[in-house]
Parts: C-alpha cells; structure tokens; sequence
C-alpha cells in the first residue's frame, strides 16, 4: 500500500471527503476546516485549501451553509488581515447560491471580514466584489450585495462613493420585487454611513421610491413580495429619523413620512398597516410634541380603530412612546374601545396579546383611571373559557398588584378575586388558587394569614356548589337533583392544588407572627396550627394525587 505524504495527508483526506457520496461526510470535513487549515499551516491554506473551496459551491445547502459560517472566522488561519482578501472569492460564489440561508450566511461572513480588512484591501478587492454582485445577471447575488454596502462604503474614495449611491438607488428600483426588499432593509444600515448632504437628498429619493412600491410596480403574482417591500420600507422611518437633529427630521423626513402613512394607514394589506401602526409612532420621541400631534396622532388614531386586531395591539404597545411625548389625556378617549374590544376578541390570542400589555396601560393610564375603565376587565378574564387566557389573568393581577403596590390590592383586586373561590366552575376555582398563589409573596405575610390563608384553607374541603336553586326552572332543579352526589363531592383537581399552594406560602407565612393573635393571647404559629391540620387531613384523602401533593407539603412543615 502506497503512504501518502505526511503533509499532503489533511487536503487529501478533505478533498476525498468532499467528494464522497455521504452527505454527512462531506459536512464533518468542512465542520474540521480549521483544523485542516492549521494542519496545512497559512500559506498552503491560501494557495490549496482556499482554491478548492472556490471550486466546490454547487453542494449540498447543509454543505454550504456550514462552508459559509466557517470561512468567516478563516481569517486567522490564512495569515491574518493583510491576507483577509483571499476568503473573498469562495464567499462571493456562495453570495449568488438559490438558498437563502446560505446567502444570509455568507453576507454575514463577508460583513464581519470586510469590517476587519485594511483599507486599501477594501478599495481594491471587497468594493469591486460589491459592484460584481450588484451587477449580477440572477437577482440572488444583486439581494446578497444590498448587505455589504454598510461596510464598502465609509472607506471608498469620493468617486467611488458617488458611484456605490448611484448603484444602491438602482437596487431600489430593481425588477425583480425580492431586490428591492433586500434594499429596503439594508436602507437603514446604509444610510447610517452616509454624510449628511447625501443622506438629505440621495437616501431620501431611495426612501420615498421604496415606500411607493407596488404603486410603480404593477402588482401580479409578486403581490406578497410588494407588499413586504413597503413594509420594510415603513419599518425604516424611525431609523431614518434618528440620524438627523429634531429640526432637520421635521424639515426633510416628515413630509415624507406623513405622505405615506396617511395613504398606508389604508392600504388594503393589513401586513404593511400592522408593520406602520409599530413603528409610526416610535417617530414620537424624534419629532416632539408639537408635530406629533399635528403629524402623527391623526394616523396613530386611525389604526386604533383597524379591523386588523394585530394592528391595533401594535398601536397599543408602542403607547409608552406617545405618552412620554404627548400625554395620555389625548388618547384616552379613544384608547379605551380598541382596548375593550381586544379584550373580548374571538380569537383567544388576541385577548391572550392584550392581558400582557395591561400591567403597562396601568402604569401610564394612572390607578384612577384603570379603576373606572379595566379593573372589570381584568377579573373577567379569571373566568375565560381558555385555560392560556385565565393562566395570564393570574398572573397579571399580581403584575399589577406590584405595580399599584399592596394597600391598592388589598382594595380593588383581594376581594374580588376571592368572592370567584365559590363560583360554581371547578376550573375557576382552581384559577382563583393560583392567583391566590401567585398574590402571597406580593402581599405579604401578614395580608396572607390573616385572608388569603383562610380561603385556602376552606377550599382544602372543595365541593361542587350549586347556588340560587330556588330561583332556577323546575326542569333544571329535576336534572340537578339527579346528580345531587356528584354535586356535592369534593374535586380532586382543586385539593392537589391546594396542597402544592399550602407549600409555597409556608415560606412566607414563617416570616409572620402576627400581632392581632398576640394580642388576644393566642399561639401564632400558623404553620403547625393552621397548614399542617389541613394538610394531614388532605394526605388522608382517597386520590392518589391529592395524598402525593399533601405529603410532598408536609415534608416541608418539618
């Protein structure tokens, strides 16, 4: 048998790896270039391994993208930034590839070289790959050259530069709708390089003929791909904005701005109004009060009230923004439907989006606000028909318990919550367990032993109740009679709750002796008289899974 080499030993087994049937092959040697590349040491990796990865980007997408993700930290292993140049060409072939992800990849790799590259390699070697990609024939190397013009730009000589907006103002108006999408979103990490006369006049005209997309382009079967052009070109205006002074934005990008947002807010895709109603109004802060109010409330106002409820749920949690600008007095009145009427939306994730954002309302609505207009609502979602919603409901009486602080609590949210402990649904009973679970380390000890304990405690002998029998139909009293066992048996469901709920306040309950039973000369260990009774009697009970929780919470009275 023949030996190979020693040091030819590496590339041949890579090269023979690469060309093997096995797809998982082929990626565990790309995955091992680095330690190829250190085998080979750097100028072999610059004039062999380099090459051959150039010649080898029509592979399998799981081949390439794992190629395109390694060369991008290659640069040590050829020589260091004076030889970054040579990890161009296999990352250029991969920038032109049909899947995205690898294209994606290998922008991200470039990016992170170039922005390592001495200056004079960038003018010389990365720029012209720029223009090559920009001028490509098929549009996946045009989409791929959007990316880089971040870092081309700021070392280009002036004629270079003139020449590099020109060529990024023709992606705008590309034929192909996918380009000017990648131009769209790249319009803001260009336009972050840009000098300020340019960004005033060039960046602007890209700008205004993105927001027009699908006006200037008739639209077909591209239609989905139009309508995102536009809305990554909304999602470019507060970007935009914060790189001029206040003055020079209201002069310059606001007209612009309110053109289009007046003719978006009733564009018939509710995809481009959703992207608008979620970044129009983080324009706030840059514009001031003035001009918000006379600008942007009227649009801000008009996708309050969209069908679309995802557009709505966008206005509602960039509220923070216009109420540090404005005040929430202007909005109130007309914040108040869209709020109500999301949190009785069919759709049950719509309601689930507007419970998250209520903690927030109520910190810049005020508490007398949010007592007169959503204290009712938040107890209403403790009795949704959807498990997701009555989870978030728990937990957002304690957000809010924390924001508004105990003594509120104790006034607008204990009492209510435990008047629902005898409602006649066990699943609401079981909702009302866990809030009660949840409001204990917000409380307090004392708040806890002296009313929330007790409930807990009286729910430990659950039973189905059945209230105002006398004022139901005879028929209904005859059906209910018949099940009169059923009616009066205890919920396992609700005890083993009980038992896992004695546990987690017991921690809390320790911290408390409590002044009242002092006072009137009683034993105020509340662990040993009040807890451990109940859960002795529960860890006797005939479930299974009632007699595991009780005895797993007693293991932690000892």
């Amino acid at each position: 048998m023949s030996v190979i080499d020693e040091p030819l030993y590496p590339i041949a087994v890579l090269i023979d790896e690469l060309k093997n049937e096995d797809i998982q092959l082929r990626l565990n040697s790309i995955l091992r270039l680095s330690t190829i590349a250190r085998a080979l040491g750097e100028e072999r990796t610059r004039k062999e391994l380099i090459p051959f990865l150039s010649e080898n980007n029509d592979d399998d997408d799981e081949v390439l993208l794992a190629m395109a993700k390694e060369l991008g930290v290659f640069i040590p292993y050829v020589g260091g930034v004076e030889h970054a140049r040579v990890l161009l060409p296999p990352l250029e072939g991969l920038c032109s590839v049909e899947e995205t992800c690898v294209r994606e990849k290998a922008v991200e790799s470039l990016c992170r070289i170039g922005s390592q590259m001495r200056e004079s390699d960038l003018v010389e070697s990365f720029i012209p790959l720029v223009k090559r990609l920009a001028a490509g024939e098929w549009f996946t190397a045009r989409v791929s050259s959007c990316g880089l013009f971040h870092i081309a730009y700021p070392s280009a000589p002036e004629p270079l530069k003139n020449e590099l907006r020109t060529i990024y103002s023709q992606l705008c108006q590309d034929d192909m709708p996918m380009v000017r999408r990648a131009a769209a979103t790249n319009l803001g990490k260009f336009a972050a390089t840009i000098e300020q006369p340019h960004l005033k006049t060039d960046i602007m005209s890209m700008f205004e003929t993105l927001t027009q997309d699908g006006m200037v382009f008739p639209r077909n079967w591209f239609y989905a791909d139009q309508d995102s052009v536009r809305l990554l070109a909304v999602e470019d205006c507060a970007a935009l904005g914060k790189l001029l002074e206040p003055k020079d934005c209201v002069a310059q990008i606001l007209p612009v701005i309110v053109n289009f947002a007046q003719e978006l807010s009733l564009d018939s895709s509710q995809h481009v109004r959703s992207a608008l109603a979620s970044v129009i109004m983080g324009m706030a802060p840059i514009l001031g009060k003035d001009a918000t109010i006379e600008q942007l409330l009227p649009v801000f106002l008009s996708l309050l009230k969209d069908e679309f409820p995802d557009v709505r749920l966008n206005i509602i949690s960039k509220l923070d923004q216009v109420n540090q600008v404005i005040g929430i007095d202007l909005l109130s009145q007309s914040l108040l439907p869209a709020i109500v009427e999301l949190a009785e939306d069919r759709h049950w994730r719509v309601r689930l989006a507007i419970i998250e954002y209520i903690p927030l309302l109520g910190s810049q609505l005020g508490v007398s606000f949010f007592d007169d207009k959503l204290g009712a609502l938040c107890m209403q979602w403790l009795k949704d028909k959807v498990y997701s919603i009555r989870d978030a409901a728990a937990n957002n009486v304690k957000r809010l318990a924390e924001e508004f602080g105990p003594t509120w609590a104790m006034e607008h949210i204990i009492p209510q919550v435990l008047d629902m402990i005898n409602d006649p649904h066990y699943l609401y009973r079981m909702t009302i367990i866990h809030a009660i679970s949840l409001l204990a380390p917000v409380m307090g000890s004392e708040i806890t032993c002296s009313k929330l304990l007790p409930v807990i405690i009286a729910a430990s002998k659950d039973r189905l109740i059945f209230s105002n029998i006398y004022a139901l139909p005879f028929c209904c009293v005859i059906v209910m009679l018949t099940g009169l066992i059923l009616a009066f048996s205890r919920v396992p469901n609700v005890k083993f709750n009980v038992a896992k709920v004695l546990q987690s306040v017991i921690p809390i309950v320790e911290q408390s002796v409590s002044v009242k039973l002092l006072l009137i000369g009683l034993k105020a260990d509340v662990v040993e008289n009040t807890i451990r009774p109940c859960l002795v009697e529960l860890s006797e009970d005939p479930d299974v899974d009632v007699r595991f929780f009780a005895n797993q919470a007693l293991q932690a009275t000892k």
